[in-house]
């Protein structure tokens, strides 16, 4: 498929996301999975299509002489569905990870997809080319003995394929393909179920299961969005809202990654190519503060449990970022056989501002917590320690220069944001402490707190514009400074 500029990608913007807490993938508008990690987010891709249009390898359906391609989110799930309208009839597409209902069982690892016949009569061109490791590899493929059963192995990936519509294999290409046609209630599914190589299960899936899978998936999300608290005149754009954000939280350790992504570009083109599928203690905290406001209180306590693991409870050691497990070696490599999307190289995985001094992440915790505070979560003497450390980190450490929200790789400079955020996390401290009765040397808190303000009126404004600039010495504006009238350093 070609865009209209006869690109062979398809703009970002026509990427939908589907995932299960633990994997992701980016389903194209015409039904294409261009993007799929299904072990983990940060796990090598099954397709990438996004990254190398010859080379990444997706998981694509043609309808030909389609008049029109519709598509929407089930309504309070993250399971969408693609609508096909033809000359000879209609047909829908339902994707999703499937989700285990209840209880802290292993995930599934299945990316499920059901074609659907709603009128009349409408053919489908399959084809799926899985490319493991971020397309370096093209899998072994083997259709088994077990109707309806096919693998695709290699290295230390495997993926599991049940479907109840017959496959032709390309061994020289490493495809599977089919064309099919259903009819007004006619279902075809397809199940990719990720797995190491020396524990695949072989068996077909029959249909009943898969089904109820569908059915149990759809449910799983509405119970999800019924423990919130939703409601107003934008409730549907709400829900879609906190509905992604939940997607991006790691089920088993809490983590929140910044994006499912990697290497997609700042500007087409350009070489800000960076891979975003790790856990920033600044993002994490804005996610918190959006699902603490719909009542999803059971995220941010278990951010604030993997925190306090990834950390070991030791402010000198805290990083501005982990990997979704809590790792914190994240070393950055660049992937030089994919052109990247739109030709924008370099590929990257992995990420090197990890090692960055960021300290904006003081007054980005303190502020969690006082929204986890407000939110009917009592700070306990343990939980002050942790807090206590930072804020006087804080208050010493807000005088260097750092790389700052943006990352610049760069010398450090003297960033207001990073200023105004260790102001933040003093402020924040002299009110826990106050408000508990904690002990703490306040007077001392509240002249560095000062000394702050006192700094970045004299360095960080413009006099002749009358407005913040991004650094000391720097005429530049920056989008982040916003956020200071959030933060109550200035009125807005």
């Amino acid at each position: 498929m070609y865009t209209m500029d006869g690109s062979p990608y398809a703009p970002i913007a026509d990427y939908a996301l589907i995932g299960d807490c633990h994997g992701a993938a980016l389903i194209r508008r015409d039904g294409s999975i261009d993007w799929a990690c299904l072990k983990r987010f940060d796990a090598g891709s099954f397709f990438g299509r996004m990254l190398d249009a010859e080379h990444g390898g997706s998981f694509g359906f043609n309808v030909p002489g389609a008049r029109s391609i519709e598509r929407r989110y089930l309504p309070d799930t993250n399971v969408l569905e693609t609508t096909f309208v033809t000359k000879g009839g209609t047909a829908r597409l339902y994707d999703c990870f499937t989700m285990r209902v209840g209880g802290r069982q292993k995930p599934h690892r299945q990316l499920l997809r059901i074609v659907e016949g709603v009128s009349g009569e409408v053919d489908f061109e399959v084809r799926i080319d899985p490319r493991f490791d971020y397309g370096s590899l093209h899998p072994w493929l083997h259709h088994h003995q077990e109707e309806g059963v096919y693998t695709a192995v290699g290295g230390d990936d495997a993926v599991v394929i049940s479907t109840d519509c017959p496959l032709v294999l390309d061994h020289d290409r490493a495809r599977l393909s089919a064309t099919f046609r259903v009819k007004a209630n006619q279902r075809v599914r397809f199940s990719l179920t990720a797995c190491p190589p020396h524990q695949m299960v072989l068996r077909h899936l029959p249909s009943r299961i898969l089904d109820a899978r569908l059915a149990s998936t759809i449910r799983w999300w509405e119970n999800w969005v019924e423990g919130g608290t939703f409601g107003g005149p934008y409730r549907e754009q709400v829900v879609r809202s906190a509905l992604v954000l939940k997607l991006l939280t790691c089920a088993p350790t809490g983590a929140i990654i910044a994006a499912p992504t990697t290497s997609l570009p700042e500007s087409i083109g350009g070489a800000r190519n960076w891979d975003y599928r790790f856990s920033w203690v600044r993002d994490s905290t804005l996610t918190l503060a959006a699902l603490l406001t719909v009542g999803r209180g059971d995220v941010a306590h278990g951010f604030k449990l993997f925190i306090e693991r990834a950390t070991a409870g030791r402010v000198d050691e805290l990083q501005i970022m982990y990997g979704c497990y809590g790792e914190r070696r994240l070393p950055e490599l660049e992937l030089s056989h994919l052109s990247g999307y739109r030709d924008s190289r370099p590929v990257r995985v992995g990420n090197s501002a990890a090692t960055q001094t960021q300290l904006d992440v003081y007054g980005e915790l303190l502020d969690a917590a006082h929204l986890w505070s407000r939110a009917g979560n009592p700070v306990n003497a343990e939980g002050w320690r942790f807090l206590h450390a930072l804020v006087e980190k804080a208050a010493v450490r807000w005088r260097e220069p750092d790389q700052g929200l943006w990352e610049s790789r760069g010398a450090p400079q003297h960033f207001v944001y990073s200023k105004a955020m260790c102001w933040l996390a003093i402020e924040r401290g002299l009110q826990t402490a106050e408000e508990y009765g904690f002990v703490a040397d306040r007077d001392r808190w509240r002249k560095e707190r000062d000394e702050i303000r006192a700094s970045i009126e004299e360095h960080g404004v413009d006099p002749k514009r009358g407005c913040f600039v991004q650094a000391y010495g720097s005429k530049e504006m920056d989008a982040s400074l916003l956020r200071l009238p959030l933060i109550g350093f200035v009125e807005p």
